[in-house]
């Protein structure tokens, strides 16, 4: 795989806040430029958590959202139809640094952009390494684990939500040291269950112990009862990296 260098890099700041009037956790609006095969171009939502501007020496966990290919265009605030984003606009407090990204029309995640962007902000903000957290849902959930599958060394935990088609399988040796809850809608028309029950079970014969829940009367938004469940965000807060096994 082609690798991305950081000569390459650049960031500009949108100057402009989503959501000005949002008391606890704002949401504000930035672009991210970075050449990996092709140009890619992110423009994002970063919310800080509370208190990060007062406590001065503290590192945060990371959360990398990725959405599904209805958000995809070129007003980044469609980014906030679904999952933590909607959350923080909701006024819910998530005790991490969110960055949402959003794919231009026409695009699917290309896991080494969302990589980079990864890396940018954790060079930018004061992010605990060892806390850097993957979630998307439907094209976000294929992203999530692609994204894992090359580079495996980064993410401390994986919430792939409806996700899986085209996932390559005999990559799962290089994640099965990650944490991992797979979430899927049992009747599901769009993306096909057994992709997720598929990896679920090929992480189990490695050796791995994933968590998987599937709605039985849920189709294909299995994201909703997920990032509103508070149980999956105390599991994923409680993950830190863990060394790859052998």
């Amino acid at each position: 795989m082609p690798k991305l260098h950081a000569s390459l890099l650049s960031l500009c700041v949108i100057v402009s806040t989503v959501l000005a009037d949002q008391p606890a956790q704002s949401q504000t609006s930035k672009s991210f430029e970075g050449q990996v095969t092709l140009p890619v171009k992110y423009d994002y939502l970063l919310s800080l958590p509370q208190g990060y501007e007062a406590e001065t020496t503290k590192r945060w966990p990371l959360v990398i959202f990725l959405h599904g290919s209805g958000e995809r265009g070129t007003k980044v605030e469609q980014v906030m139809r679904h999952g933590p984003p909607k959350l923080i606009a909701a006024g819910k407090p998530i005790p991490a640094i969110v960055i949402s990204p959003q794919c231009q029309p026409g695009q699917i995640w290309n896991p080494h952009a969302v990589h980079a962007l990864t890396k940018h902000v954790q060079d930018s903000y004061r992010v605990d390494a060892d806390r850097v957290y993957l979630t998307g849902l439907s094209m976000g959930g294929f992203g999530t684990w692609e994204t894992a599958m090359e580079y495996p060394a980064t993410y401390a935990a994986l919430v792939p939500i409806c996700g899986g088609a085209g996932v390559r399988f005999v990559m799962a040796e290089k994640i099965k040291h990650i944490p991992v809850w797979i979430f899927h809608g049992e009747k599901d028309a769009v993306v096909e269950p057994a992709f997720s029950k598929r990896m679920n079970d090929v992480l189990i014969k490695l050796g791995a112990q994933p968590k998987l829940t599937l709605y039985p009367d849920a189709g294909h938004d299995a994201w909703t009862a997920t990032y509103d469940n508070q149980a999956m965000w105390d599991w994923l807060f409680q993950q830190k990296r863990a060394p790859a096994r052998q």
